[in-house]
């Protein structure tokens, strides 16, 4: 039987097969079939509808192909820098490292050679993408105000270098949760089912498919005997090609500064001149794949980097506002990552303003509108005001709160009329109205007296401030009767001493014994009877008697007022027998509210944002006190008056 000729072409597409299926039989063992409804079989990870995919990523498989490692990493507290936590080995697959909570720590990537990946030679990267060790990395840092999560970098794998993870420490106790799984290493065994070169070799010589019979290294070939196999006096040698892909220049750098790429350019010469020809002569061979190449230009300028303008620090009249102007250079893969620099770095260029005026609008304030008044009091000591009020930049009068309350003037103010002569005494209210129907009236003693060295009744005391010894009281209308229509007296305005009793008297009327009023002056020929009387149940005997509170001691932060308190005879002389349980108090608290400050124009609040100074208690610093002067007084004042208390 005559073979058939084949070319050196079909020979090397032969030997291109057998290469790649033998590389295929070592990077993937093969693995048990999923069952399906036709018999057919799939390839691990597709077709998995139905059935579960292990943590290796196989279908339906039970995690023996590959081993996981995961675990916690608790540390405690270390120095500020870098510090190594973690070895990942090559060739680890669907990496990922988790921050458990947010910290003010960076996590960190660099190769087993110190190459950095990720946050290295203190610079932060931004989050994003990166290629190294030959897979793919995603580096997250969630946002910083609205997520509580941490730092996470992730990656599919397989990696071709040991990776070492550090942790950039800036915070007491992190932890870091990692995981990775390694492909298991397949057994070598001839005799075994492992995933080994030898054990696809019966296969392929059952086929007759053989590598180039033109090389004879042991290697490259597996028999010379074989019953099937080619002689080499028919094979043709395959010609040397005239024309060939080669580099020839490079596009432009994709940066203007710093580290970028730019791809290789190839064309098709002539091999035997290196002279350029058209590309459709290297037709047959194949173009090669693209090619990028780092590209280095001049260092990237400095530039300023500008922060945002804080709150106004007054909210009325001048103030100033801050922002942080720092001076910043790219670096990295096409910039990718900044690092701060020294100022004269940015020397070319003129540096932002760092502080600015700013007025929010235009302060309101205090105006004092009348004259102080006359003393409360004719004598003793009592209280005078005057008008104060907040006035914006229009003259109108707006809430006081518009105003610097620090500031205010004093509206109230004690006076001090001198010892009083004379005072009036009063015994209190009697219970009993002196009519027990319609209007009547309660009844108590009043009498002027001096001070404790004199216990007789005077005539000095001024008549126009003479407590009222009657009080109206009204227990409803009256029943009606015929004539002049008295009723009964009704009880004593006093339970003792002298009081005074009423009865209600009207003109009625008799028709057909029924009761009509009529107007009184149909009465008037009549006597009318008295309607009121005076009536004396029993000497009251000894009894509390008290003046008027006097005016309070202070007008603010606590004070206290006092009056006179006596227990009187019927003869309104001084008594012992009044019972003590029933004495009135002869002093009282009176202005408790906290004292304006005293108007103090150098104590005033330099910054904005002094109540976070007094809620933090920095007020016992004297650098504070000036600066937050007024807030730190107002503190200083109320504890005072707290421990007096």
């Amino acid at each position: 039987m005559q073979l058939p000729t084949w070319s050196g072409h079909h020979w090397r597409l032969i030997q291109h097969f057998l290469q790649m299926t033998l590389l295929l039989s070592l990077l993937c063992p093969p693995t048990e079939p999923v069952p399906s409804d036709s018999g057919s079989s799939s390839s691990p990870g597709e077709g998995c509808e139905g059935f579960q995919v292990d943590v290796c990523g196989l279908c339906a498989g039970d995690g023996s192909t590959c081993e996981l490692f995961s675990g916690t990493l608790f540390l405690s507290v270390l120095s500020v820098g870098y510090h190594k936590i973690l070895d990942i080995p090559s060739g680890a697959q669907r990496i990922k490292i988790q921050e458990t909570q947010k910290t003010r720590n960076y996590l960190a990537l660099r190769t087993a050679t110190g190459d950095s990946v990720i946050n290295g030679d203190w610079m932060i990267d931004r989050p994003g993408q990166f290629y190294a060790v030959g897979t793919q990395l995603t580096y997250k840092r969630p946002n910083e105000i609205r997520s509580r999560a941490g730092e996470s970098i992730t990656a599919p794998g397989p990696t071709n270098q040991e990776l070492h993870l550090f942790v950039i420490y800036q915070q007491p106790n992190p932890a870091v949760y990692y995981e990775y799984i390694l492909p298991k290493k397949p057994i070598t065994d001839s005799h075994s089912d492992a995933y080994s070169y030898s054990s696809v070799l019966p296969l392929v010589e059952s086929h007759g498919i053989f590598l180039d019979p033109g090389n004879s290294d042991s290697e490259n070939s597996l028999s010379s005997s074989h019953p099937n196999q080619v002689p080499s006096d028919l094979i043709t040698p395959e010609p040397v090609p005239l024309y060939s892909w080669i580099a020839i220049t490079t596009a432009p750098c994709s940066v203007t500064c710093g580290t970028g790429s730019r791809q290789v350019l190839f064309g098709c010469v002539e091999r035997a001149t290196q002279t350029t020809v058209p590309g459709d002569l290297c037709s047959f061979t194949s173009h090669p794949s693209p090619q990028v190449e780092e590209c280095q230009s001049q260092p990237c300028p400095a530039f300023w980097d500008v922060g945002e303008w804080s709150e106004c620090s007054k909210t009325c009249g001048p103030g100033f506002q801050y922002r942080q102007v720092i001076c910043q250079q790219a670096q990295g893969h096409h910039g990718n990552s900044t690092v701060i620099v020294a100022t004269s770095f940015c020397d070319n260029t003129e540096m932002p303003e760092t502080t600015t005026v700013c007025q929010l609008k235009i302060c309101s304030e205090w105006q004092i509108r009348s004259d102080w008044t006359e003393c409360s009091v004719p004598c003793g000591v009592g209280q005078r005001k005057r008008e104060v009020v907040c006035v914006d930049n229009l003259g109108d009068i707006v809430a006081d709160e518009e105003c610097n309350m620090a500031l205010r003037p004093q509206d109230l103010q004690n006076c001090d009329k001198g010892v009083c002569a004379s005072s009036w005494f009063c015994s209190l209210w009697s219970n009993r109205c002196s009519a027990d129907c319609a209007e009547g009236s309660r009844s108590r003693s009043v009498v002027c007296m001096m001070s404790q060295t004199n216990s007789l009744p005077l005539d000095n005391c001024d008549d126009e401030d003479k407590p009222d010894e009657l009080m109206p009281c009204d227990l409803g209308p009256c029943t009606q009767r015929l004539e002049w229509y008295t009723g009964p007296w009704g009880q004593c305005s006093s339970e003792c001493g002298n009081g005074t009793q009423s009865r209600g008297v009207v003109c009625v009327v008799q028709n057909s014994g029924q009761l009509e009023v009529t107007p009184e002056d149909r009465c008037s020929h009549l006597l009318r009877p008295p309607s009121a009387q005076t009536c004396f149940l029993k000497s009251c005997g000894s009894q509390w008697y008290m003046t008027e509170w006097s005016s309070c001691s202070r007008s603010c932060d606590g004070g206290f007022r006092v009056r006179e308190v006596r227990c009187l005879q019927d003869d309104l002389t001084t008594s012992h027998d009044c019972d003590p349980a029933l004495e009135p108090a002869n002093k009282e608290n009176c202005n408790t509210h906290i004292c304006t400050p005293p108007i103090d124009e150098s104590c005033r609040d330099m910054y904005y944002n002094c109540v976070v100074v007094v809620q933090a208690r920095l007020c016992v610093y004297s650098y504070y006190r000036t600066t937050c002067c007024a807030s730190c007084s107002r503190v200083t004042q109320r504890d005072a008056l707290h421990r007096i208390r």
